[in-house]
């Protein structure tokens, strides 16, 4: 859980940007910022393909704290990894709270990265002892999860999935296959209803693809989850949101809407992006390729290679700086923002030497965050789970799958945010469905 764009319907009338309210408040944004002189102008448009090349060359110019305009905001990123580890490992000196940004009344309203520092009433903006209060009901509730039954639900989903377009012969397995399982998943182990299912995931990709149709998808999860709780008060049963519910913690029906929210959003969208770029380099990479025709055998390792290369969240949910502080030689004011470049700190000279580079079984990487505001435990290893089951039932279901482009034909979807595939079509001999799935309810919702 590690990043979450905010509910477009934030309850909150200090999430908007002051200068939208009044564009008087509006000062000039480099004022007061020495450093960002010469500040490197960062944006989604231009992270390419490989951004490899720009990290060194950032890292080169400007160290392992880097003065950047992100889309004209002066904000520091944070690409080196003792430096990250230290900003994560430092609540008490980098909040969580966007509502302390400086910055606040220099955004338009039309702001790119909005989204991503925009207050809500949620888990994950929360800080001190509220923070641990609901982290502590989430995780708790995650841990009662049995592995077992998870792998088994996945299955029966990546099984359905596949159902859906196994005799065609093509298929695009972003948006067909990676995209249609981790939701369902995590819904599942919520208690949620059979038949809302297929809408809640649908509403949950608009929400992620933050068009049109966001608001009112978001309108409607809220109901969705709203209703879920309301019968789980009732009629509890062994799922987390029931034990969320008679938590210690004692949350409001309120707080576990929001938060159950965040997590489907947050663990949704990073499973999705982990699966389609393990896919995706089974597919492309030699090393890796073997198991397509061995077996699993290497499944494993090319799900952590892809956490240290391609994370599914390149930079993590922005910290605040309590104070004035020093970080790697930077003077630091309070309320400045610091963008966290955990793929940029993966691929650290000082953590990963050139000679080096191939990541094994190294699990060093930042990709699940770290500290406080970590992915909480256990849900590192539930989202693993998921991966290595739908990319497992894939190889299995589809032995003969292969890349329908070129690899050079792919693109990333520009973001600074979020690393995953525009689109990852493949090719394979057509196969009856296995009729396996839970239901059949998701092919109405096509």
């Amino acid at each position: 859980m590690t990043n979450s764009p905010p509910l477009p319907d934030s309850t909150d009338p200090s999430a908007a940007s002051p200068a939208s309210q009044n564009p008087e408040r509006r000062r000039e944004p480099l004022e007061g910022y020495a450093d960002h002189a010469d500040a490197v102008p960062l944006s989604g448009s231009l992270i390419g393909d490989d951004p490899t090349a720009m990290f060194q060359e950032m890292r080169r110019e400007h160290g392992p704290v880097v003065p950047v305009l992100l889309d004209g905001i002066p904000v520091w990123y944070v690409i080196g990894y003792r430096e990250l580890h230290h900003v994560t490992s430092q609540p008490q000196l980098f909040g969580r709270d966007p509502r302390r940004w400086n910055m606040r009344d220099h955004l338009p309203p039309d702001w790119p990265s909005l989204p991503y520092v925009t207050w809500q009433p949620s888990v994950m903006h929360c800080e001190g002892a509220e923070h641990q209060r609901r982290i502590g009901a989430v995780s708790d509730a995650l841990d009662t999860a049995d592995r077992t039954e998870l792998a088994l639900i996945c299955e029966q989903i990546a099984d359905l999935a596949i159902d859906e377009f196994s005799g065609d012969g093509q298929t695009d397995l972003i948006s067909q296959y990676a995209y249609r399982i981790p939701a369902q998943v995590i819904t599942r182990l919520f208690g949620l209803a059979e038949a809302d299912l297929p809408e809640l995931v649908e509403d949950v990709n608009y929400v992620l693809g933050g068009g049109e149709e966001a608001p009112s998808a978001i309108t409607r999860i809220l109901d969705k989850i709203s209703r879920l709780i309301a019968d789980k008060r009732t009629q509890p049963g062994h799922d987390i949101t029931s034990h969320m519910l008679a938590h210690l913690a004692r949350l409001s029906d309120e707080e576990i809407v929001m938060d159950l929210i965040v997590v489907i959003i947050a663990s949704h969208d990073s499973s999705a992006n982990w699966i389609g770029s393990a896919l995706r380099l089974m597919l492309v990479d030699d090393h890796f390729s073997m198991s397509l025709q061995g077996g699993r055998s290497s499944v494993g390792e090319a799900l952590n290679d892809v956490l240290w290369k391609d994370p599914p969240s390149p930079s993590l949910h922005p910290r605040w700086a309590v104070q004035d502080c020093e970080l790697a030689g930077r003077r630091i004011r309070r309320g400045d923002m610091l963008v966290l470049g955990v793929a940029a700190a993966n691929a650290d000279p000082q953590v990963q030497p050139a000679a080096h580079a191939d990541s094994g079984a190294n699990r060093a990487h930042m990709s699940f965050g770290h500290g406080e505001y970590g992915c909480p435990f256990p849900a590192p290893e539930l989202a693993e789970i998921i991966a290595k089951t739908a990319v497992e039932v894939l190889l299995d279901r589809l032995p003969d799958v292969y890349l329908a482009v070129k690899p050079d034909a792919l693109r990333w979807r520009p973001s600074l945010w979020v690393r995953t595939l525009e689109a990852l079509p493949v090719r394979f001999s057509p196969t009856v469905p296995t009729g396996q799935g839970p239901s059949n309810t998701w092919s109405a919702s096509r």
